[in-house]
């Protein structure tokens, strides 16, 4: 997609299968059009209100239209920051741990070790109370064999066919419904038990419609809990991934990010009030998720006929947003390779063009998890860096674009406990 840009331009047009209109699009004016401006013309395409919905369920991220107005708002006051800082009070302790136990060989495979621990984090503050070894095991490996298969669906679609024959379709049919009993037998046991916790189940619980005052039934209880529990943990751990092996490559930053904590935090556990503190630690956060967006494509089909930027957007075209593309433009970003954590800074960031940059989509879907992303992100490197030094940078690693954009080979690093 990237030489097609260089070669075609900010935005060109191509088909599908020789018979669907696509046009793919970095320019900023086009996409904020599109999220924003006029979002009620474009809807998500069947990658995800179809392929991923069959797999996670009908939650915030696959629902369209007037449901999906319904749900997020209905969810959105469970990530006020009210409730933000009550969930710090669990993800600390959970990272603290994580950390702790953290053994160290010759070098730590960053990228499973993110993985494992981002999963931990939304687990806990997802269902404080304890989720089962097994379980824990299940779900995780589950949801990794079903992304490879979605990602299968989605780049090799003539491929259905031998999915249903072969038994492949009714293998991962399988593996998602144990999934979803997991998450259901969970939901079940906190209903039964009438404790109510400082979670997000229990803000899913407790949340009521406006015109009924009713709650959300069982089936939508576990659909919402699923898209968090699947998209909570899959784009945190991979920007987390990338976000440490930025740092190893780039020591200047190491040891700025490394003093600022150490100078608001004196070796303390770090409390809600405390994050706001960490500006450079948030600069370091949203320059890697500009270079590794996790969420690197979005995708809408036009409902209408639309004009945009003298372009003429079909009906029923399929809009591919290139977010990856957009970040790393070099007529939206000097040396857009390079990785420079002061393009964020305050005077900075208010120079910047509207949607050049936008890692947690944009408009009325702007994920509704991205402050408890963000949050979370604060907390484990607060947690790492005062445990850890980075002692040698890691090798070069190239992308691998799943459903989200993740390392191709792991990333090693060498730590030493300090």
């Amino acid at each position: 997609m990237s030489d097609n840009f260089q070669k075609y331009g900010r935005t060109y047009s191509f088909h599908i299968g020789g018979v669907k209109k696509g046009i793919a699009t970095v320019d900023p004016a086009v996409i904020q059009h599109i999220l924003q401006k006029n979002n009620r013309n474009y809807r998500k395409s069947n990658i995800q209100t179809g392929v991923l919905k069959k797999y996670v369920g009908g939650g915030l991220l696959t629902s369209e239209g007037a449901y999906w107005l319904k749900q997020r708002r209905l969810i959105q006051p469970g990530f006020h920051h009210d409730r933000l800082k009550e969930l710090v009070n669990l993800m600390n302790p959970e990272i603290d741990h994580y950390f702790q136990e953290l053994s160290l060989d010759s070098s730590v495979d960053i990228s499973a070790t993110t993985h494992t621990l981002a999963f931990n984090i939304i687990a806990k503050a997802l269902f404080s109370t304890s989720i089962g070894a097994e379980d824990m095991r299940l779900l995780s490996e589950n949801l990794n064999i079903l992304q490879e298969f979605i990602i299968q669906q989605v780049r090799q679609p003539y491929k259905l066919p031998w999915f249903k024959i072969s038994g492949l379709m009714r293998h991962h049919d399988k593996l998602a419904q144990q999934t979803k009993g997991i998450i259901l037998n969970l939901i079940r046991q906190r209903v039964a038990s009438g404790v109510p916790q400082n979670d997000l189940l229990q803000m899913l619980l407790d949340a009521r419609y406006e015109d009924t005052g009713k709650g959300m039934t069982e089936q939508q209880l576990l659909d919402e809990s699923m898209i968090l529990f699947v998209a909570g943990h899959e784009t945190s751990a991979n920007a987390l991934a990338w976000i440490f092996y930025l740092l190893s490559r780039h020591p200047d930053s190491l040891e700025k990010i490394t003093s600022e904590i150490e100078h608001v935090l004196a070796g303390q556990t770090p409390t809600f009030t405390d994050l706001t503190q960490l500006s450079y630690t948030r600069q370091v956060i949203e320059e890697a998720l500009r270079i590794y967006p996790p969420a690197w494509v979005i995708d809408r089909v036009a409902l209408e006929e639309d004009e945009v930027a003298g372009l003429i957007l079909p009906k029923g075209a399929l809009m591919i947003i290139y977010v990856y593309g957009t970040h790393h433009d070099p007529d939206l970003w000097e040396a857009p390779e390079a990785f420079n954590p002061e393009r964020f800074s305050p005077e900075n960031k208010l120079a910047q063009t509207p949607f050049a940059y936008f890692p947690f989509g944009g408009g009325p879907r702007l994920c509704i998890g991205n402050n408890f992303a963000m949050m979370e992100m604060q907390l484990v490197l607060v947690h790492f860096l005062q445990k850890f030094q980075i002692t040698a940078p890691a090798k070069s690693v190239e992308i691998r674009p799943m459903v989200t954009l993740r390392p191709k080979k792991p990333i090693h690093l060498k730590l030493i406990k300090r």
